[in-house]
């Protein structure tokens, strides 16, 4: 989608502090950060909340950069925050994942 601000950042367009990247997604540090770790995971492909996906192999991959995501940040313990729909605040309609941390463990 032309317009939306996270496939922006997904294509370079915009600038992002980028933590994690394969084929299917991208990770990258919320500007705005709710916790000491806020990590944002997001699908390459575009879908504007969860209900829409329904691509198995891009829910795997999206765990999978969870998972990811955690270990290169050096935390065990962590919250994950998925927010459908504007009723109940998601405020970028891209879905994404929150990992949010504020107890960072260095392995």
């Amino acid at each position: 989608m032309s317009d939306c601000i996270f496939c922006k950042i997904i294509n370079g367009e915009i600038p992002s502090k980028k933590v994690y990247e394969n084929d299917f997604v991208y990770a990258f540090d919320d500007i705005n950060p709710k916790a000491k770790v806020h990590t944002l995971v997001v699908p390459k492909k575009h879908f504007d909340s969860l209900n829409e996906l329904d691509d198995e192999k891009i829910m795997s991959e999206i765990l999978k950069g969870i998972k990811e995501v955690a270990k290169i940040k050096g935390i065990d313990s962590y919250r994950l925050q998925v927010n459908t729909g504007k009723a109940e605040g998601q405020e970028v309609m891209h879905l994404h994942f929150h990992i949010l941390s504020n107890t960072v463990e260095r392995k």
